[in-house]
Order: C-alpha cells, then sequence, then structure tokens
C-alpha cells in the first residue's frame, strides 16, 4: 500500500466541518470521475473506492487491480499518478476534495470477494470457496437447492466459471454460468504461498497477529 499526504493548509484556511454522508458520496463521486480514466490508461482498474472524513482530513483509499497483478512498483507508479490528477484539478480551480486528504491506494488483498468477470478470471488456478444457487429449472432436486462448495478455478469468461471438485474419491469438473455463483472467496493454500504477492502475504500476517488499523490520537478525539 502506498501512502501520500497533501500538504497542510495554510493556518488562514478554516478547518473543513463535519460533511453530512451526502456531502461525502457526492465527493467519492467525483473523485470517481477524475481518477478512473488516470487507472483505466494505465492499464488497471478501479476496484474500490472509499472516501471518509478522519478529524480535520479526509481519507481517500483506492483499491487497483489487473490482469497481470499489482505489485508494490505499480502502487507507488498509480499512487503518484492519482495524486498528481487530484493536484492538477485544484490547480485549475476545481478543489475536487476540501481541505487535506490522506491518499492510500492498494491491492484489493486476497480476502477480496469475487463478484465480477475479471475478478474470476484473475483468479484461474486459485482455490475458491462459493455457494452454487439452485437451478429452479433442474430436473434433478438436487440441482434446485443451493450448495456450498470448494474448488480450484480452471478457467473463466464473461458468463461462466469452470470449477475443479474434488468430491468423495473423485474429482469432477463443472461449468457454471456466473448468476449461480455467489461471491467467491479464494482460499489459502500455505504450500502455494510463493504465488501470493508481498503485499497480500503482509495482509495475512497481520490478520494472524490481530494488528488493527492504525488511528491517530487527534483522530480518535474529533470524530
Amino acid at each position: 500500500m502506498a501512502q501520500r499526504s497533501r500538504r497542510s493548509a495554510p493556518p488562514s484556511v478554516p478547518a473543513v466541518p463535519r460533511r453530512t454522508p451526502a456531502q461525502l458520496a457526492e465527493t467519492r463521486e467525483r473523485v470517481r470521475d477524475l481518477i478512473e480514466p488516470v487507472l483505466t490508461k494505465a492499464g488497471y482498474d478501479l476496484e474500490d473506492l472509499g472516501v471518509r472524513q478522519v478529524g480535520r482530513r479526509h481519507q481517500l483509499r483506492v483499491t487497483v487491480d489487473g490482469d497481470g497483478g499489482v505489485n508494490l512498483d505499480t502502487i507507488a507508479d498509480l499512487s503518484r499518478a492519482v495524486a498528481d490528477a487530484l493536484d492538477a484539478a485544484e490547480e485549475s480551480g476545481d478543489e475536487i476534495v476540501p481541505g487535506e486528504y490522506q491518499l492510500e491506494v492498494s491491492s484489493p488483498g486476497v480476502d477480496r470477494p469475487l463478484t465480477l468477470p475479471r475478478h474470476w478470471r484473475r483468479s484461474v488456478g486459485r482455490l475458491v470457496a462459493v455457494k452454487i444457487h439452485g437451478d429452479p429449472t433442474a430436473t434433478e432436486n438436487a440441482q434446485k437447492t443451493d450448495k456450498q462448495v470448494t474448488g480450484r478455478v480452471l478457467a473463466a469468461d464473461e458468463t461462466s466459471v469452470t470449477l475443479e471438485l474434488a468430491e468423495k474419491k473423485s474429482v469432477t469438473t463443472q461449468t457454471y454460468a456466473l448468476d449461480r455463483l455467489g461471491p467467491g472467496r479464494v482460499q489459502i493454500e500455505f504450500n502455494r504461498l510463493d504465488e501470493i504477492s508481498d503485499e497480500d502475504l503482509e495482509e495475512i500476517a497481520d490478520s494472524d497477529d490481530g494488528v488493527d488499523e492504525e488511528v491517530d490520537e487527534e483522530d480518535v478525539e474529533e470524530q
């Protein structure tokens, strides 16, 4: 994860007052409209964008991903590109984020739910747990009910996902329409940790240690 902070506002500029959820939502959409084309041009997708007010400043959390994955150098480059776009907007008189802000750019991490075709495509080869929704048009009752499965993603496209499933003593291959799949969850395989990015490994370690996100004391007092 890369972090960048905009320089504090001059003393003559009053602190930004507490903003309403509607105002934060409007800021989020304006930030999205500005930075999504920047990320797309660089060949990456904007997976998520969070905007919240913490104490006297705003916190922007940008989550990006790409077909080839995202390494730490890429995160740093994209962080600079996003910050430059925000600075350019401000210099032109369009202050999209009022006052001070902190920018955090990161990859989705292994705990990101798989919901879109590109998520499944980028998880080919990984072990995934997912709920298969029942098919009401099926002729067999067993196929009409939901079931939870864990399988390896063999292939994925815009409409379907193929999973390799270990059932009892046999291994089967099943292809499911995307609209029958709930959010998938990548399963950590400790014998394949070399395939996981350094940033994801750091996230796993933090999770195991029970490390909570750090918040400045000033922020806690002012919330």
